[in-house]
């Protein structure tokens, strides 16, 4: 019997998940969703494949548990960045915060998910959850826009999130795991033709004309 580590065997259990799912992490980020098994994501803190299957049935809910984690933090995120606050609470500054805050997504292990749910076929029930969380992220953005009486705020954001994923594949790294860009398209990344900090400004002031 593995060696309990926590106060109570549920303590436990949220411990292992949570290892679990910070190695999936890892492994997206870094070798890409064909790497990405429950073995593999066992043996990264060694833990035996059959207990690893207590908590992962494939890797398509790997994937599934990782977007229930990762998107309602990102969208919360989103949310705050946007929220009306400082001297400054126009629409424009709102809109470059928020976008700012959408650009960090891609520096981080959780921005990996975009690819790799493009390359697994999920269930569904899974698909239909997945586009729930996505329009969460757009959802802060949206509002924004519906407050302020913009005509069409959900088409908008839709466009403007358009802005923002360009802009995010501009600065994926080139040594990034190549499983599928991050708007579908069947094309091999481009170099960044500018540095990171100019390429987010200008994302930035693109977005920022188109929803004005």
């Amino acid at each position: 019997m593995p060696r309990i580590s926590a106060a109570t065997v549920a303590d436990h259990r949220a411990n292992q998940h949570a290892a679990l799912l910070e190695a999936a992490r890892e492994i997206l980020a870094a070798e890409g969703v064909h790497a990405l098994t429950p073995a593999a994501v066992g043996a990264r803190i060694g833990l035996a494949r059959s207990s690893v299957y207590r908590y992962f049935a494939s890797t398509a809910d790997i994937l599934a548990q990782l977007v229930e984690d990762a998107f309602p933090r990102w969208s919360a995120r989103l949310r705050a960045a946007i929220a009306p606050a400082g001297p400054d609470g126009s629409l424009p500054a709102r809109i470059r915060v928020y976008g700012k805050a959408a650009l960090d997504f891609v520096g981080s292990p959780d921005y990996a998910l975009i690819p790799a749910l493009q390359a697994v076929g999920l269930p569904g029930e899974c698909r239909v959850r997945v586009d729930e969380l996505h329009g969460a992220l757009i959802a802060p953005l949206a509002d924004a826009l519906r407050e302020t009486g913009t005509d069409h705020p959900e088409l908008r954001a839709e466009l403007g999130w358009g802005v923002l994923r360009a802009g995010a594949r501009r600065l994926m790294p080139p040594d990034a795991p190549p499983d599928v860009p991050s708007d579908g398209a069947a094309h091999d990344r481009e170099p960044a033709d500018a540095d990171p900090e100019e390429i987010i400004e200008i994302t930035l002031d693109v977005l920022t004309r188109a929803l004005r």
